[in-house]
């Protein structure tokens, strides 16, 4: 999984790239979980465009893409949002949600 920041997503956003966005917060124990089981997925599925922001960094976008919880893992296709994740059951369950990237 890749860091990315605010200014990176929203170019890949313009250029309308299929990618799947993590978001978390350090503190946070179920995010480090939630991370374990992507980090799983990605090492498996290296090709996955899988990346990973600290929300507390990017305030703004969280209000835009109006984030209620973390860990959060958002779908996007064409430059938008196409499904939003709160609940990062298993690895089975993200491994189905991020098979459809590619």
């Amino acid at each position: 999984m890749q860091d990315i920041d605010t200014s990176t997503l929203a170019r890949l956003c313009r250029e309308k790239t299929v990618l799947a966005l993590f978001v978390y917060t350090p503190m946070c124990g179920t995010c480090k979980l939630a991370e374990r089981m992507l980090s799983v997925i990605s090492a498996a599925r290296p090709e996955l465009p899988l990346y990973q922001l600290n929300i507390n960094l990017a305030p703004a976008l969280a209000e835009q893409l109006q984030i209620t919880s973390v860990p959060a893992l958002f779908v996007f296709r064409g430059g938008a949002v196409e499904s939003r994740h709160y609940a990062l059951h298993s690895v089975g369950y993200l491994y189905d949600v991020l098979k459809t990237l590619v």
